[in-house]
C-alpha cells in the first residue's frame, strides 16, 4: 500500500531570505498558498507582499552582512511565533566581474553573502528547530554555477559549490531532528533575464540549448522547494536537487555539428 503524501503547511512557520522579489517572492507565494505562515526578509520593504485572502507574508528587514541582525531576526521569530519549521536560504547574487580584476573586497563580499551569511542563518534556525517537536528543514538555494565553470562570477560559483558541500556536512551533524537540503536552479527566467541574456532573441536562443527547450520559471524552483521541505521528502537529507531542464549540452556537440554541415 502506498503511504500518504502532504504539502499542507497549515500552522507551519516558513522564513525565506530574499523573499521579496524573483524566485524568493514566488516561493513565498507558493508556501502561502499551501497554508504556511510566511516571513520574508530583504534590505528594504517591497511595494507589495505575497498574500492569500486575508493571509499576508510578514516582512522583516535584514542585511545579511549584519551578524547581529541575523540573530535578531531569528530571536524575533521565536518570540512572535514560538517556532520555525522551514528556513529557505534564498538570498544571494553577484555582479559580473572578471576574476583577474576582482578586488579582495568584492571577493570577500560575494563569499560572505552567498556562503557565510546563509551558514549563520542556518545555525540560528537549527538552534530553534532542535528544541521543538518535529524538528525542521533548512533548504539552501544553490546554483549550477557551483557545479560547472562560472566565468565572470568566479567567487559566486565557488561560494555556491561551498553551499552544496555544506549541505552534506550540516545534514550529518544536525540529523535526525533537522533535515538539510539544497535546490540547484539552472537558467531561470526572472525579471533580470531580459537584460542578462540580451532581450527576447537572446532568451529564445538560450532556451534552444536546454533539453526541455525553455528556461526555468521561478515557480519550477518554488515547487521543488515545497516538495523538499514537506513530509513527502521526509527521508531526504544531505541531497542536492538539480532543477535545470536537463542541463547544458557540451560545447563540443555544437562544434562538431558545425563542421559536419
Amino acid at each position: 500500500m502506498f503511504g500518504g503524501s502532504s504539502c499542507d503547511y497549515s500552522n507551519k512557520v516558513v522564513l525565506i531570505t530574499g523573499g521579496t522579489r524573483g524566485i524568493g517572492a514566488v516561493t513565498a507565494q507558493t508556501y502561502l498558498n499551501a497554508g504556511a505562515k510566511v516571513i520574508v526578509t530583504g534590505r528594504t520593504p517591497p511595494d507589495s507582499l505575497p498574500a492569500v485572502g486575508d493571509a499576508r507574508a510578514e516582512f522583516m528587514a535584514l542585511d545579511l552582512a549584519d551578524v547581529a541582525g541575523i540573530a535578531t531576526v531569528f530571536d524575533e521569530i521565536a518570540a512572535r511565533h514560538g517556532r520555525l519549521d522551514v528556513l529557505i536560504n534564498n538570498a544571494g547574487g553577484t555582479p559580473h566581474v572578471p576574476a583577474a580584476t576582482s578586488s579582495p573586497r568584492l571577493i570577500e563580499g560575494v563569499v560572505r553573502l552567498n556562503l557565510v551569511a546563509p551558514f549563520w542563518a542556518a545555525q540560528k534556525a537549527n538552534a530553534i528547530m532542535q528544541e521543538q517537536e518535529g524538528g525542521g528543514v533548512i533548504l539552501f538555494v544553490a546554483s549550477v554555477s557551483g557545479l560547472r565553470p562560472s566565468p565572470g562570477t568566479a567567487a559566486y560559483g565557488a561560494a555556491k559549490a561551498g553551499i552544496i558541500n555544506l549541505v552534506q556536512s550540516l545534514a550529518l551533524e544536525w540529523a535526525p531532528r533537522v533535515r538539510v537540503v539544497s535546490v540547484t536552479p539552472g537558467l531561470v527566467h526572472t525579471e533580470s533575464a531580459l537584460y542578462h541574456y540580451g532581450g527576447d532573441e537572446g532568451l529564445a536562443a538560450v532556451a534552444r540549448t536546454i533539453p526541455l527547450q525553455r528556461m526555468a520559471k521561478p515557480d519550477d524552483i518554488a515547487q521543488a522547494c515545497l516538495y523538499l521541505t514537506s513530509p513527502n521528502a521526509s527521508y531526504v537529507t544531505g541531497a542536492n536537487l538539480v532543477v535545470h531542464g536537463g542541463g547544458e549540452a557540451p560545447a563540443y556537440l555544437a562544434a562538431a555539428a558545425s563542421v559536419a554541415t
